[in-house]
């Protein structure tokens, strides 16, 4: 079952069960979700885990993706690996109804005191989203999924041309209809993009999959606007890299990056 409103990536059922909305489908596949948006859902689940404390904060998230994300219900399973003074490791997993696990997330958390050791982060450094214009997906075949959620505005590059990007997302709908987003969930909703942001060789004659996504923070975001400077480095045996720089309007935030799996088309 899927949910066809268009206000919201998700609707939840349950406390850790979750409906996908269209918006959730992905370019590639009619009955998969972009890896985006369940990203963000793992991260939610993170956040609120039962007894989370309010001076630990996300500092990395490390997904793996195990097989595509079907446009069905959603289990979400969460469970404290480590609960330290200073450190925190939290594990959360995606299950659809009767399937197999198909996205995990370990996600380091960090005791924050705020103002207690000097802030040394440099600022803007990419144009604002104010200053380029928004530019569309590539061509998809249907009508409503990621690329009609999503805004986005290149500095650099487009979907279109192979090579480096860089790109601002914003959210167009709620990650789960009726809760407020949080900004986490604004900055792993458009990380998974990095790659298709920085595509290096035609996407019409090969196939980039992504297996993991790694997310790593130094700075909470701020803003409804992410920006990825991304780029793609493929060896030819295969195998790539697609890293990100991440920044918000303040400036840099942080940074990702995910293993390639690329072959040609057919």
């Amino acid at each position: 079952m899927m949910k066809s409103e268009a206000e919201a990536f998700y609707e939840r059922e349950a406390d850790d069960r979750f409906l996908p909305t269209a918006n959730t489908r992905g370019p590639w596949d009619v009955g998969s979700q972009h890896a985006g948006p369940p990203a963000a859902l793992l991260g939610l689940a993170v956040e609120q885990r039962p007894g989370g404390r309010p001076d630990m904060r996300v500092a990395r998230l490390t997904y793996e993706i195990m097989r595509p994300v079907p446009i069905q219900p959603l289990t979400v399973a969460t469970r404290v690996l480590r609960a330290g003074r200073s450190v925190e490791l939290v594990e959360a997993a995606l299950t659809p109804d009767g399937g197999q696990e198909v996205m995990r997330v370990t996600a380091l958390l960090m005791k924050t005191v705020p103002d207690s050791v000097p802030q040394v982060s440099p600022g803007r450094q990419v144009p604002g989203p104010g200053a380029v214009p928004p530019k569309a997906f590539f061509p998809v075949p249907w009508e409503q999924g990621y690329h009609t959620a999503m805004e986005v505005r290149f500095a650099a590059g487009s979907f279109l041309e192979p090579g480096p990007g860089t790109a601002w997302m914003r959210m167009r709908v709620p990650l789960v209809a009726g809760e407020e987003i949080t900004p986490l969930s604004r900055v792993l909703t458009a990380a998974d993009s990095g790659n298709g942001v920085s595509a290096a060789l035609d996407f019409h004659r090969y196939v980039f999959i992504n297996a993991d996504l790694t997310v790593s923070l130094h700075r909470h975001p701020e803003g409804e606007w992410v920006c990825l400077d991304a780029r793609t480095m493929v060896d030819g045996a295969g195998i790539g890299l697609a890293e990100s720089a991440l920044h918000d309007e303040k400036g840099p935030l942080g940074r990702s990056t995910q293993s390639l799996y690329v072959a040609p088309r057919g």
